[in-house]
């Protein structure tokens, strides 16, 4: 048995992942959806990166969980490469769902070379928070209009300043046993079909094993079931 910690990108909260966790439990083990400070049922509550690190550990110790594997959808796969550093021998892996990865020093935004500045205005002129996604934003993902419903519905604002505070890692994430599950829709051209250059450095590392997924960017809602042979797949040393 394994503890899942679960945690859904920005705008997300725990309710993202209600497809994914029957399956889990099905299986067996201890399953724990996580909003973050800010997100969801915890909406107004303020974050920075390092609340959204701390949530996690927190809920961790909280439960006093063993056998952990921390999974970060998006966004929050920042926040969750950070809190696995800083709950020790409570982890047993980290998953990463086509989501970001943590550099020390840079924050969610320092990837976007040409939207950053976009990104930062956005939060400027919306009271501090990253706006809510239209509709359209999901097009093209392998969503149904129900699932596109229910991802507009349930997002909330995204507090900004946990996108442009940077992340602060006490070793080489390359260190931590991981999967990055890529999530590439079927026709994708090969040149976009690959990690980028900082997962394919860490997924050449011998701790860190690669999965791809045929389908978009949120596959706890086109591919729950799959998604969930995918993490259990994962917790498998």
């Amino acid at each position: 048995m394994v503890n899942y910690v679960l945690v859904a990108g920005a705008r997300l909260g725990a309710w993202a992942w209600d497809e994914v966790v029957p399956y889990l439990r099905a299986a067996g083990h201890g399953v724990h959806p996580l909003s973050l400070s800010g997100l969801a049922e915890k909406q107004g509550v303020p974050a920075g990166q390092a609340t959204h690190v701390q949530d996690i550990v927190a809920e961790v110790e909280r439960l006093d969980l063993r056998e952990v594997v921390l999974v970060g959808h998006s966004y929050s796969g920042i926040p969750v490469g950070q809190a696995a550093e800083r709950i020790g021998d409570r982890l047993a892996r980290v998953v990463f769902v086509d989501s970001s990865v943590p550099v020390d020093g840079e924050s969610f935004v320092s990837a976007w070379p040409d939207g950053r500045a976009a990104v930062e205005a956005s939060i400027a002129g919306s009271g501090g928070f990253w706006p809510l996604a239209p509709a359209a934003h999901f097009d093209g993902e392998g969503l149904t209009d129900e699932q596109i419903a229910r991802l507009v519905r349930g997002s909330t604002p995204h507090p900004g300043a946990t996108l442009t505070e940077p992340a602060v890692l006490s070793g080489p994430l390359g260190e931590l046993p991981a999967t990055y599950v890529l999530c590439v829709m079927p026709g994708t051209e090969p040149e976009d079909a690959g990690p980028d250059e900082v997962v394919a450095e860490l997924v050449d590392g011998k701790r860190w094993r690669l999965v791809t997924m045929d389908t978009g960017h949120w596959p706890m809602f086109s591919r729950p079931r799959e998604l969930a042979q995918v993490l259990l797949d994962a917790a498998v040393k």
